[in-house]
């Protein structure tokens, strides 16, 4: 797929982009199976493109291997109806190398996070997301966080880069996406896309999309689609009495609930998963699984959640 097909896919997105939680068995090796029905159950629950090992599916865990194989299942279980977007990180030549083992699986574009630990100046930073699009013919989304943040002038050497199709923030300095957007508006003009990529983006949104950004990552549809889409729907049609109330009702106690836990990004993700009937395992080290007492305030969040959307709460 070339860049400028993919942009065209998330131009108008239908439904909340999809982050799969990667599916373990008993003894800790890759469920491929459990992980395909996963990605079919979100697929078919609305996501309008499934983002494979990336942040929540614990791309820091994968072995090379276990990699090709998640993301070969996941465009697998999408079966082409949504696009299929792989993470790639490390250093230059490990991302290059898991860029490479994206395409050769068949994935549709990279998502490439932060460059592994250190802090590199805005030239090596250019130089690292340019190998990676280098590397294959998959359109890139530079995924800005921690270590990895851009000036504006950064923003417009990759926004004129071959390959390079938008960038995630997970950082949430809005004035600086907003010098971001304006200087690429302006110096590089075209289709570049922007996504809010905050852990629970759904609580910023509202300022994100006044900036002009309206995709966003949904990590509670993994494990509530029901609400995530309610959500994603009333945003975009203008409907401010289910926002609020998804907002001061769900979203803003999941997040306080989130931050009760080092890596609840992740592992209460997962637990939510769980809950819903899927044994996609537990995470792995050094990640650690939430507390019993975190998982039924979670259980009974979702169930007030699905209230809400009832009108009953």
């Amino acid at each position: 797929m070339t860049p400028a097909p993919l942009a065209a896919r998330f131009r108008d997105p239908s439904g909340p982009l999809f982050f799969p939680v990667t599916a373990y068995g008993p003894d800790g090796t890759v469920d491929l199976d459990v992980y395909r029905a996963h990605v079919r159950r979100g697929v078919a629950d609305g996501a309008a493109a499934v983002f494979a090992c990336c942040g929540t599916g614990e791309f820091h865990a994968l072995l090379p291997e276990e990699f090709e194989a998640c993301v070969r299942a996941a465009v697998e279980a999408a079966g082409g109806r949504v696009p299929v977007v792989a993470g790639a990180g490390y250093g230059t030549a490990l991302a290059v190398r898991y860029a490479r083992l994206a395409a050769d699986a068949g994935a549709d574009g990279l998502l490439a996070m932060p460059p592994y630990l250190v802090h590199a100046p805005q030239e090596g930073l250019l130089r690292h997301y340019r190998e990676i699009a280098a590397a294959t013919a998959l359109p890139v989304i530079v995924y800005q966080r921690d270590n990895a943040v851009l000036t504006p002038a950064t923003a417009v050497a990759l926004a004129r880069t071959d390959g390079v199709v938008g960038l995630k923030d997970g950082l949430g300095d809005l004035d600086l996406v907003q010098r971001i957007v304006s200087a690429v508006r302006t110096e590089a003009p075209g289709d570049f896309l922007y996504f809010n990529g905050l852990p629970t983006a759904e609580q910023t949104q509202l300022a994100y999309r006044a900036l002009g950004i309206t995709l966003y990552s949904s990590a509670v549809f993994c494990f509530a689609p029901e609400i995530a889409v309610a959500f994603h729907r009333a945003l975009a049609g203008g409907d401010q009495d289910t926002v609020r109330r998804l907002l001061d009702g769900f979203y803003r106690p999941f997040v306080e609930l989130r931050a009760q836990g080092r890596g609840y990004a992740v592992s209460l993700v997962k637990a939510g998963v769980r809950l819903r009937g899927l044994d996609v395992g537990e995470v792995r080290p050094p990640l650690h699984e939430p507390s019993e007492d975190h998982v039924e305030r979670l259980a009974r969040l979702i169930e007030r959640g699905h209230a809400l959307l009832e009108g009953d709460a």
